[in-house]
């Protein structure tokens, strides 16, 4: 007789072992008509799972997180299961939830059309209104692989082969149709209604370039149509922001592919942006007590060994290169590099905490396929540092990380944070007393902020806890840059150390922390977040100069000089165009301030203002106007001369 305890904390009693769908309807028929799935335990399970001894119940609905997640993988199977009848032949290979959506990835020699997503979208609807029931079956190994053998589908009898010897085989059917997954799934597909296919993309089997080309169609799918609507709107401003089209159009980086993909090349007003990006990143370093390091781009091999990069790491990593006999890697990370500087030299507890902070530029062998302009790259550029300190000082070190971590990225425009804790995983280095002493401490710290966050138990690295911030954009999207990692296993590889107080020697801590991430993704979000309009502080151009007339050549001219002698990035347009011609071509370069001279403003020394908004600002002594720019550049834009 197993008793079911609610989240609630009330509890219900069955006479006999009872399915997690029983449950729902015992709550009630509006709960049992949502249920989704189940959460027994802590283990996600369909509807049909039973429930024979005592448990803790919840009943999962798309309104729930996990209940999204199987909806959109249930959708998957639904777009696989109509490929399949309006294409026969077509093999499918992997369908994953990802943010948003889901894909599933094809075997088809005839490339798919918009016509056909059409097409797929009208047969998923029927598939979806027949209200075909979903079951989960136990299958054995070898008739699994013969199975999908027989049919043709290859890529699922490889995917077989390929799992562990003690994996379940478990296979979900709807109708005829059957697809290889661990599930849950959907109790019927009548719950799957509000979805949109959304684009058609090349993939790589198993994203390996040297396997055979795939045709992944992406979707989406959402508990209502309002939903729905909302989140193609959202599509719709993404495109319009797209910092690729955004970042060609003003002129500020590209990627070649002549020297290789996933390498970017920043152009001179890009490479202002980034300059100026750097540069406040050092200053503020600098005053939060951090010391600077410059370190090498290659490393010998057997360092990477040691920290444990080539084991752990390795698909990441670019081949080794040879030289004298010996094993030469590119860097994919920083952090041994740091570690030896540490180790030059025997260190006190006076010493400690060590901050030492890096933009240093790493590389990552990623597969062509996960290319994605300055967002996936090959090459980047890691606002890096690291730490060394003892146990009791980790809590305060992370006090003043997040202090930092928050004064930069509002200093960016960013306010709005999602924040994580991430707990002791299954498999990890150092005892169970410094974990709960380290999870302590990014507890205390979060607490100590004010900071909101979600705990994601068992979701820390393998070598210690963390936190992760992520930032929400312009248009409410998240995006991962902060991190702060404590590590207790690189300490050990290395066999770091420092003498205490008593005399003894002992391991310091490690904290791992970036704050932007990658200098080239962070700079994609920039360009995303405000659309190209970057705030004046930021602008590669801050003000441009428009003469009327070639009578004032001279006098813009001394207007140029006068505010590139205050620092300001200025341009000058002298070409012999129509006023209104140029003021629209220097808006549509978002340029934040259009100083429009004529005649009368040459005589009287001062400058007509707009915005790029079309405000017009009227005219100012040039100083006026250096002064009152200014003091936007030193608040970041905290009080615009646009307000």
């Amino acid at each position: 007789m197993p008793n079911v305890t609610l989240p609630d904390g009330s509890a219900r009693s069955f006479a006999d072992p009872v399915a997690v769908a029983d449950v729902a309807v015992d709550i009630g028929p509006g709960l049992a008509k949502a249920a989704l799935a189940g959460r027994v335990d802590g283990r996600l399970v369909d509807t049909s799972f039973v429930i024979a001894d005592d448990a803790e119940v919840a009943i999962i609905t798309a309104r729930d997180a996990e209940g999204l997640e199987i909806l959109r993988h249930s959708t998957a199977h639904l777009l696989a299961q109509a490929v399949q009848e309006l294409f026969p032949g077509t093999q499918v290979t992997i369908g994953p939830v990802i943010e948003d959506g889901f894909y599933y990835d094809f075997a088809r020699d005839e490339p798919f059309t918009p016509e056909d997503l059409a097409a797929i979208e009208k047969k998923m609807a029927e598939i979806a209104a027949a209200d075909l029931a979903v079951h989960r079956e136990v299958w054995d190994r070898d008739d699994a692989i013969r199975h999908f053998s027989d049919i043709g589908e290859k890529y699922k009898a490889e995917i077989i082969r390929d799992l562990p010897a003690d994996e379940v085989i478990s296979v979900y059917g709807q109708g005829d149709w059957k697809d290889l997954c661990r599930g849950p799934h959907v109790p019927s597909t009548r719950h799957l209604k509000v979805f949109k296919l959304t684009k058609v993309a090349g993939a790589y089997w198993r994203g390996d370039a040297s396997n055979e080309m795939l045709q992944r169609i992406y979707g989406t799918a959402w508990p209502d149509k309002k939903s729905l609507k909302q989140y193609l709107r959202r599509l719709e401003e993404a495109e319009r922001r797209d910092h690729r089209r955004i970042g060609k159009d003003l002129d500020l980086f590209s990627l070649q592919e002549d020297a290789g993909g996933g390498l970017v090349f920043w152009h001179p007003k890009g490479a202002r942006i980034r300059r100026v990006i750097e540069d406040f990143w050092r200053e503020q370093h600098v005053a939060a007590g951090y010391e600077l390091l410059y370190t090498p781009h290659i490393a010998l091999q057997t360092l990477w060994d040691t920290s444990g990069h080539t084991d752990f790491y390795r698909e990441s990593m670019y081949r080794p290169m040879e030289e004298d006999n010996q094993l030469y890697q590119l860097k994919p990370m920083n952090c041994p590099f740091h570690i030896l500087i540490y180790k030059q030299g025997l260190r006190s507890y006076r010493d400690l905490p060590l901050r030492w902070g890096e933009l240093g530029t790493v590389y990552r062998h990623e597969m062509s396929g996960a290319l994605h302009g300055l967002l996936r790259v090959r090459g980047f550029t890691q606002d890096d540092a690291h730490i060394f300190c003892s146990e009791e000082q980790i809590e305060a070190e992370i006090l003043r990380i997040l202090d930092l971590t928050l004064f930069m990225l509002e200093s960016f425009g960013f306010n709005d944070f999602a924040v994580n804790l991430s707990t002791k995983p299954e498999k990890a280095v150092g005892s169970d007393e410094i974990w709960e002493k380290a999870t302590d401490a990014l507890r205390g710290a979060l607490a100590a902020k004010g900071l909101d966050y979600e705990l994601d138990a068992g979701g820390g690295a393998f070598y210690g806890p963390k936190i992760d911030v992520k930032i929400r954009d312009a248009i409410g999207r998240e995006w991962q840059c902060s991190t702060v990692q404590l590590d207790f296993n690189l300490p050990e590889r290395f066999d770091m150390e420092y003498v205490a107080a008593d005399g003894e020697r002992h391991r310091p801590i490690m904290i791992h922390r970036a704050l932007l991430g990658s200098i080239e993704r962070f700079f994609g979000i920039l360009i995303e977040h405000y659309e190209g309009r970057f705030p004046a502080w930021l602008a590669p151009v801050q003000a441009v100069i428009l003469n009327i007339t070639d009578r004032q050549e001279a006098y813009v001219g001394e207007v140029k000089e006068l505010l590139e002698n205050q620092g300001l990035r200025v341009e000058a347009d002298l070409r012999n165009e129509k006023i209104g011609f140029k003021i629209r071509e220097h808006t549509l370069q978002r340029v934040p301030y259009l100083l429009v001279v004529g005649d009368r403003e040459a005589e009287s020394n001062t400058v007509a203002v707009r915005t790029r908004d079309g405000q017009d600002l009227g005219s100012m002594p040039v100083k006026e106007f250096a002064a009152r720019l200014e003091a936007e550049l030193a608040s970041r834009g905290r009080t615009s001369m646009e307000e």
